[in-house]
């Protein structure tokens, strides 16, 4: 039996939902963020306190995780998502559910690609 080559359009479809309850989820947690952020007086020293600094970076993370998130979406409209870049194979579904932006298998992060 042949190696597969892409996941089916039915997979596709159960890592698209995936993907998109953790963006719901995302773009929910970096609105609430930035709203804290936004929500500094700005006449006092709160916005050089640590946790202050921590918030923003939190709302980066996020608004990367949410690009990641959407480029995978593309992916999946592509019919490409799953694809290790590095290797061509399929990336298992295992890392996937773990980590739905993925683009390398673990043998390919770790070094290990043959």
């Amino acid at each position: 039996m042949a190696e597969k080559t892409r996941y089916s359009d039915e997979e596709l479809q159960e890592f698209k939902e995936l993907i998109l309850e953790k963006l719901d989820k995302a773009r929910k947690d970096y609105d609430l963020l930035k709203g804290v952020i936004s929500g500094s007086d700005g006449n006092d020293i709160a916005d050089t306190c640590p946790t202050f600094k921590v918030l923003e970076e939190g709302a980066s993370v996020l608004s990367k995780l949410i690009a990641h998130l959407e480029a995978a979406l593309i992916r999946i409209e592509n019919k490409t998502y799953g694809i290790c870049r590095a290797t061509g194979k399929l990336i298992s579904k295992e890392r996937l559910r773990a980590v739905p932006h993925a683009t390398l298998s673990i043998e390919a992060k770790e070094g290990k690609e043959n």
